[in-house]
């Protein structure tokens, strides 16, 4: 019964082992700010370029920061940051792919 005698360090609902985590917490930024960057840009035509490669690279982080998460609220931003990344990607390729369309 020692835990119930432990005081709750954490400040936050779903960090549940009161530690920090600097890396894992820089990944979940950086997925979210690209998922949401190349889920916006998807949305017009013209930016295929930078919503295809936003999304790949947000793709790439969130898949990293999936392997190496240690807390709820880490995999909950990373999910919700590989989502737009990947919406945001697919549609980039949908319009014209990450190297604009050339064919060689």
């Amino acid at each position: 019964m020692a835990q119930t005698m432990r005081q709750n360090t954490t400040t936050s609902l779903f960090a549940s082992d009161g530690r920090s985590h600097p890396l894992q917490d820089t990944l979940v930024g950086v997925t979210l700010v690209l998922g949401a960057i190349a889920f916006v840009t998807a949305m017009f035509h013209d930016l295929h370029l930078l919503s295809s490669w936003t999304g790949l690279v947000g793709i790439i982080t969130g898949a990293y920061g999936q392997f190496i998460s240690a807390t709820t609220r880490e995999r909950f931003g990373l999910i919700l940051g590989l989502g737009a990344s990947a919406i945001g990607f697919f549609l980039g390729m949908a319009h014209g792919g990450l190297f604009g369309g050339i064919v060689g």
